[in-house]
């Protein structure tokens, strides 16, 4: 008898690029005992998340297992047949995705979904099943447990949504469990909920982990041990505290180092000074509930606005007023000093230039049908006039700007670029319009934290070369600290606090904004438990959920 679970030796990966074959991971081995918890760290294209997949026996399309073994509890997966596979994958071995919303099926409820493997298994019945769902809902510290299965998955919020796929990983109360960046997009407070929640029922269950994240401070609190990726190769493993405090190798300390960029203070504006951009008194509604109430800040040149909050609280919403796509029931917004139509369809074209956007999740942003020369070539087009060979030379030169070379990335698809890479042609394809104004909707919180470092790195040089004003919303209050000028905290649609930079991290605060800023995780494995403790709970208890809102 042994207590290790899965044991990878020398697992080589490769990926399809036309009729090529790439290394994507060089011969790592992984061993994960029962029980125990396995961090996986590194940037994007590190191959973290192809690792994990491969400790399940599985590989994504166009790509394959070219070497190595993988063993789960004696099992060789690589010699497995299907139905061999069929019968671990969903009892004995479970997967949650880093995007709930993508992952469910959005025409069946959760509990529907959530009794499939165990039913199909021959684990339980369906009434069992429901019931023990409902029970798992309770432990996961859901709203309504006896009810909320039984919604669709648009009808709950993120932070539960990943919650319920957790519930649906335990159904089977497997042996393995692979993380694949479940908090990635969830605000602190809700963040905090979802990780506290997974450690609270893999300790309960005993059960195996491997949890794949580019954030250091969430692994610190949910890993036994830490494993470094770069490129596909492992650059080194140790105990979770020993990592935290002595990394041994260069490119674990430069991981541990990011984010210190920080922006200089700027000067005071003038008191005459006009706004680019004024939110006056905005109160706007879906359907017939307000969903803001009363809204009011001003973004001026060559200033950063940092809008923060939790889930659900009208942050995009805001911006959706700004850009006309949700016209407001009270109040308007001011354009250096004229009022701009509050229906996007009643603007000018200049007007509508002048405001532009940069999405969260690129994958989704970006056709992928279109090369990046058609991407970005459309608003120099449409906005300028350009064609031809003029267009193609504007596009070459923003995508200069954006330090991508024209030679190597005008006709690449965006499934050809890396995640940092897509974000950028984000970026161009903003500026093709010449805009005065850029709303920046999350546009870190899907990349890990070097490629992250440097997108806000080039936001800043842009802002200083073409006296951009943005406003940034994010839930990444690291992210405020090194990009922003001001800060407007809201919550439940309100503006709650809101004002310099400087002044928003100084004591005393508001006390929702106090809660934001206690729930941003540390690079200590104890902060957690730490916080819970002082929020008057062994683990997420009630008197935590209430605290949060």
């Amino acid at each position: 008898m042994t207590d290790t679970l899965v044991e990878m030796r020398d697992i080589r990966i490769e990926g399809r690029a036309d009729e090529t074959w790439m290394p994507i991971i060089k011969g790592v081995d992984l061993t994960l005992k029962k029980g125990e918890v396995l961090g996986l760290i590194g940037e994007s294209g590190a191959g973290k998340s192809t690792l994990g997949l491969a400790a399940m026996g599985f590989c994504r399309d166009g790509v394959r297992i070219a070497g190595g073994s993988v063993s789960f509890d004696g099992i060789d997966l690589l010699a497995a047949s299907a139905e061999q596979k069929r019968r671990l994958l969903g009892k004995r071995i479970a997967y949650v995705a880093q995007s709930a919303a993508a992952s469910f099926n959005p025409a069946h409820k959760l509990i529907d979904q959530h009794v499939e493997a165990p039913v199909q298994h021959g684990v339980m019945a369906r009434a069992e099943s429901e019931q023990d769902g409902i029970e798992l809902y309770r432990k996961l510290r859901l709203p309504n447990p006896d009810e909320i299965g039984f919604r669709y998955p648009h009808q709950v919020s993120g932070g539960q949504l990943q919650r319920a796929m957790t519930a649906m990983a335990m159904a089977c109360r497997p042996d393995l469990i692979i993380f694949d960046e479940p908090t990635t997009a969830l605000d602190v407070t809700t963040q905090i909920e979802v990780l506290a929640s997974i450690r609270q029922i893999v300790e309960e269950f005993d059960t195996a982990a491997i949890y794949i994240t580019h954030d250091l401070a969430v692994v610190a609190q949910m890993a036994d041990r830490i494993k470094v990726l770069l490129r596909g190769d492992e650059v080194e493993e140790a105990d979770t505290r020993e990592m935290l405090s002595h990394p041994k190798q260069d490119y674990t300390k430069s991981l541990w180092a990011v984010r210190e960029f920080q922006r200089p203070p700027k000067p005071p504006v003038a008191e005459d000074a006009t706004p680019v951009v004024s939110v006056q008194g905005v109160t706007a509604a879906y359907g017939k509930i307000d969903v803001l109430h009363n809204v009011s800040f001003d973004i001026h040149e060559g200033r950063t606005v940092a809008v923060v909050g939790e889930s659900g609280s009208g942050k995009s919403t805001t911006a959706r007023v700004i850009t006309g796509l949700l016209p407001p029931r009270m109040g308007g917004i001011e354009l250096d000093g004229e009022a701009l139509p509050p229906d996007y369809r009643q603007r000018s074209k200049d007007q509508l230039r002048q405001v532009q956007m940069i999405y969260q999740m690129a994958d989704t942003a970006l056709n992928p049908r279109k090369t990046v020369g058609e991407i970005v070539g459309r608003p120099v087009e449409f906005y300028m006039g350009l064609r031809g060979r003029k267009k193609r030379d504007r596009v070459a030169q923003l995508l200069d700007q954006i330090e991508l070379p024209a030679g190597e990335f005008i006709d690449r698809l965006p499934s050809e670029m890396s995640g940092g890479q897509k974000q950028r042609i984000g970026i161009a394809r903003a500026l093709a319009a010449e805009p005065k104004f850029i709303i920046c909707d999350e546009v870190t919180s899907a990349l890990d934290q070097l490629v992250a470092e440097g997108i806000l790195k080039l936001l800043a040089r842009l802002q200083d070369e073409l006296k951009l004003s943005y406003m940034f919303i994010t839930h990444d209050l690291a992210t405020v600290r090194s990009i922003a000028d001001e800060v407007v905290v809201m919550k439940d649609g309100e503006v709650v606090e809101q004002g310099p930079k400087l002044d928003m991290f100084r004591p005393p605060h508001h006390a929702y904004t106090d809660l934001l800023l206690s729930s941003v995780p540390e690079m200590d494995p104890d902060w957690l438990t730490n916080l819970l403790a002082e929020r008057g709970v062994d683990n997420l208890g009630d008197a935590a959920v209430d605290k949060m809102g």
